[in-house]
């Protein structure tokens, strides 16, 4: 992932606070309402006030703002009965696939982000099983990150502190300043994608997450 910083002085009227999005993806998405904007975020290394952001993308869009965690733990789900914390029933989707319509009902409970000692766990609460990428998964020399299934009622310890940190290289300035470089896990829910699936990239999945960690 690539941060384009002429976007933030180019943005469009009807946009202000559109912000560039994964270069997987490209272009720019506008945020809800007095949403936390992206620049705030991701240009505040140095903010210790949260630990990770969440972005929600139903296929190639992002859906609504990014989520700004503070607490330990945090609960992502689809309807209000069912969690406190991130709904993403709640966020306004012009997406009328119906493919992702279905995914959107079957994301139930969803999942819950822990911070624990030793890394960052994933525990899957919903029905169905979820997928993640994560570069401390997998082995560092690997030249593809494998993607991980994790089935209803499983947790996995989707990120690794200690491993994310060894894998940046002596004076690596840009792994320090951009958080995604290494910081960064992606969740899928129900459908997964690789090697393995007709999807060969995340961005092809009905309904997945982005969970960027403040190093």
């Amino acid at each position: 992932y690539s941060l384009f910083p002429p976007l933030f002085s180019s943005a469009p009227a009807d946009c202000p606070d559109s912000v560039p999005s994964s270069t997987e993806t490209g272009g720019t998405n506008c945020l809800a309402p007095g949403g936390l904007s992206d620049s705030q975020v991701l240009q505040e290394p140095g903010d210790r006030s949260h630990w990770c952001v969440v972005a929600y993308w139903e296929e190639k869009t992002r859906v609504g703002r990014l989520y700004s965690v503070q607490e330990p733990s945090l609960d992502i789900f689809y309807d209000l009965p069912q969690g406190n914390g991130f709904c993403l029933g709640q966020l306004n989707s012009d997406n009328k696939s119906q493919l992702v319509q279905k995914v959107r009902s079957k994301i139930g409970y969803g999942i819950q982000l822990t911070k624990e000692v030793d890394g960052v766990w994933v525990y899957n609460r919903s029905s169905y099983p979820i997928f993640i990428k994560s570069a401390t998964l997998d082995n560092p020399d690997s030249r593809t990150l494998l993607v991980h299934k994790v089935f209803p009622g499983f947790s996995i310890k989707a990120f690794d502190y200690e491993k994310a940190y060894s894998l940046q290289r002596p004076n690596d300035h840009e792994f320090m300043q951009q958080p995604w470089t290494g910081f960064t896990v992606q969740i899928s829910f129900v459908k997964g994608w690789g090697h393995c699936y007709t999807r060969q990239f995340i961005s092809s999945c009905p309904c997945w997450l982005e969970v960027i960690f403040n190093n």
